[in-house]
């Protein structure tokens, strides 16, 4: 009997679960990772701030489809398979504990995301997955039920089968390997990404976090609410991101020019704002606006909008003349920004677009088109919101492809 071979192409999350889980499960499987660069799960690395936002603590499938602006029904199915709660026994089985933060995003104790290299490498090790780095895949070619694959520098490879796991392609001509064998593309674009703002006077503030914002795209329909980070060139933090996220089509057909509104109290609206400045003005009438901030917002952030609303800084709430109020308000609820270009969050950048998801078997990960190739990961057109969903998709999907190639005969 002929010993069957696996190559898994890309050293990320995907791959790397995928060849670790493959090796493990069918110890008769010859299992090769390669990566086109230097460097193994450099995401991995840099994600949560170099913590590694494993997974997220959402253990309903129907409420953790709902965070994947693409990919969600695809999801839906795949999750059957393998959940949240498997990737946290996974990792618990390799002695990796992981633990959940307040927003519901789930790091490993020791806050480093070496740990989860470590763990991954470790299986690598152990299940003899043989590793090639600076392996750029040139061309594959697949007869009599094999695939050959053309590397950088003329080194050719042979498999049975091939999970491609390469992550992201920003342009759909890097996808042309995998079009000629026959699958279509939806074109990439960037998700997750920040809003630049050049010249506004609200970029002075950077490094302010408010905690509740809500903020919308005018003319659209789309609206996140959270925290919000001001930056030395615009807005950045989960509510832009989420933004980016759900808008990431429609604000490149804009051209990443496009004009926000941000009610920086989302639990008020103009009308209840009036209301309670009115019941302010009597209970601490006496007060300096500017010391007395009624709101939270951070002490930055409130004397920039009273200086954008034209109020004297020493005026007591009293002594608000109605005009200044009535910026105040607008400023508070309603503040507008324009939008001029896009900057990519490093940390969590992801790519709309990739493999049309009606060619790939979701029980599988196997192509419709071409038996034997299989895929994992953010190659397809699957993109999560910022929050461990994407490698939760990158766990999934590179385990089920996994379990199926180790499977075959």
């Amino acid at each position: 009997m002929n010993q069957k071979s696996l190559v898994v192409i890309g050293g990320g999350a995907a791959g790397f679960f995928c060849a670790v889980n493959a090796a493990r499960m069918n110890p008769a499987l010859q299992v090769t990772l390669v990566e086109k660069t230097g460097k193994l799960l450099s995401k991995v690395k840099v994600s949560g701030g170099g913590r590694c936002n494993v997974t997220h603590a959402c253990f309903s499938i129907a409420d953790m489809v709902k965070k994947y602006p693409r990919g969600a029904s695809f999801l839906k199915k795949a999750f059957h398979h393998f959940f949240t709660t498997d990737t946290i026994e996974w990792f618990r089985q390799r002695g990796v504990a992981l633990k959940t933060e307040a927003d519901g995003r789930m790091f490993p104790v020791t806050d480093s995301s070496q740990t989860i290299i470590d763990s991954l490498l470790k299986e690598a090790n152990k299940y003899q997955v043989n590793i090639l780095m600076n392996a750029e895949v040139k061309t594959i070619n697949h007869n009599n039920g094999k695939f050959v694959l053309e590397l950088q520098g003329e080194r050719k490879l042979e498999a049975n089968y091939i999970c491609c796991a390469g992550g992201g392609y920003p342009k759909t001509i890097q996808f042309d390997w995998l079009t000629k064998p026959g699958h279509s593309i939806e074109e990439p674009v960037p998700s997750l990404f920040t809003f630049n703002m050049p010249g506004n006077a609200i970029t002075a503030l950077m490094g302010v976090v408010a905690e509740n914002v809500s903020v919308k795209i005018n003319g659209t329909k789309l609206q996140e609410q959270g925290p919000l980070l001001i930056t030395h060139w615009g807005m950045s933090g989960p509510a832009i991101l989420k933004l980016s996220a759900w808008g990431a089509r429609e604000l490149q057909q804009k051209n990443y020019a496009f004009t926000i509104t941000v009610n920086w109290l989302s639990s008020f609206n103009e009308n209840t704002l009036r209301e309670k400045l009115q019941q302010l003005r009597f209970e601490i009438a006496t007060q300096k606006i500017v010391n007395r901030n009624p709101f939270q917002l951070p002490a930055r952030l409130w004397e920039y909008l009273l200086e954008q609303s034209g109020v004297v800084k020493d005026i007591r709430w009293a002594d608000l003349p109605g005009k200044e109020q009535n910026k105040l308000i607008k400023n508070l609820c309603a503040q507008e920004f324009a939008v001029k270009g896009k900057t990519t969050f490093k940390e969590e950048f992801v790519t709309a677009g990739g493999i049309l998801l009606s060619e790939i078997d979701h029980n599988t990960m196997q192509s419709k088109k071409v038996p034997g190739l299989f895929f994992a990961g953010e190659v397809m057109d699957v993109d999560g919101i910022t929050g461990g969903f994407n490698f939760q998709n990158a766990w999934t999907t590179g385990w089920i492809a996994a379990k199926t190639i180790s499977t075959l005969e």
